[in-house]
Formats: C-alpha cells, structure tokens, sequence
C-alpha cells in the first residue's frame, strides 16, 4: 500500500510538473530583411527590405519550443545595368504573408537570458508588390503588380534556420529563409526566394 501510494504521488508531481512546463508566449516582432533570388535570377543584387508580425512560442517541454506566427514581409532584388534595349535600374518588391513552424532549443547562459537556436519550414502567400523600372537619364518610372503580369506565383514555401536570444521579454533574432519552391511562372525560368533577417520583438 506504501508503494502503491508512493508511485502515485510520484505519477502527479511529474503530471503536475510536465504540465507546469508548458507555456504559450505571444509577442510582437519586426525588423529588416536582406533578400534576394537564386536559380536564374542569381545575378541579381540584394534589395533591402522589412518584415513586422505577431509570433507565437510554445514551449511543449524544458527548453524546447515550437515558434510560429504570421508576418508581413518583403522580398525580392534589384538589377542595374543593361535592361534590353535601355540601361537603368529595375527593382522586384514582392510582399508575402509568411507562416513560419520552427523547432527552437533553448539554453540558458544566465539568469532570465537565453540563447534560442531554431529551424524548421515555413509557407508564403504573395498579397502584393511592384515591379519598378527606371531608366537611366529619365525621370520617368514604369511600375508594375509583381504578381499580376503572369510571371510570379504567389505561393513560396522553404526552410528556414535561425540563432536569437531572450533577454526576458525582449527577444532578438537572426536568421535564413531559403526558398525551395520555383517562384517563376515563365517557362524555363527557375527563381527562389532567399532572405536574410534581424528582428527584435517583445513578448507578453
């Protein structure tokens, strides 16, 4: 009876503790992206751009974590040069709602700061975006919806990796979204987006 009573307080505080340790953090994150193409459009040249969102981070056990949210950012790149039959400079701004699902390992380094490592898939959906050409000695700019000319997909979808940091409530983050899906809608053409991002952000 003893034992019995034994492995069943053991059994709740373990329950009680796995329980305990589960937490769901809302916050708020922004900052800049750094974003380009690869495949045939890798001649490009980097386009500095944002993104801004809500983020959501449930930690299921002791310092592991599944981080998502939904994010308004921007992509893209821009070419200078040779433009067919005129020289000037073209810049692709496309906007996407991101939906992130990263896996995160926390590892405490001192009281209330930690350092985040995390990766995992994310999807996008293209909701707007310009496609501006200037050219050289004109002031005249031509722009156009980055998804409506029939050259781009709206869909995008890939991995992405990342190093952060919590300072209690304030968070920092560094990462890599690589594109896997061909975001090209001309035949022959192969484009992913690839995009580089520091955010900091608060969490309630």
């Amino acid at each position: 009876m003893k034992k019995m009573t034994f492995s069943l307080i053991v059994a709740m505080l373990v329950a009680v503790t796995s329980v305990s340790a589960q937490q769901l953090y809302l916050g708020v994150k922004g900052g800049v992206n750094l974003s380009n193409f690869s495949g045939d459009l890798d001649n490009a040249d980097a386009k500095v751009g944002f993104n801004i969102g809500l983020a959501a981070d449930y930690e299921f056990m002791f310092n592991h974590a599944i981080q998502t949210g939904l994010f308004f950012t921007t992509k893209g790149a821009k070419y200078e040069g040779d433009l067919g039959d005129v020289s000037g400079k073209l810049t692709m701004n496309p906007m996407y709602l991101q939906l992130p699902v990263h896996y995160a390992y926390k590892l405490d380094v001192a009281p209330g700061t930690r350092l985040v490592f995390h990766a995992g898939p994310y999807m996008a959906v293209g909701v707007g975006g310009k496609v501006k050409v200037k050219a050289s000695g004109s002031s005249a700019e031509v722009s156009d919806d980055f998804f409506q000319d029939g050259a781009f997909k709206r869909f995008d979808a890939g991995l992405g990796l990342g190093v952060g940091a919590e300072f209690g409530p304030l968070l920092v983050d560094l990462g890599w979204d690589m594109g896997l899906t061909n975001i090209s809608d001309i035949s022959g053409v192969d484009a992913k987006n690839q995009n580089a991002y520091l955010t900091v952000g608060y969490r309630f």
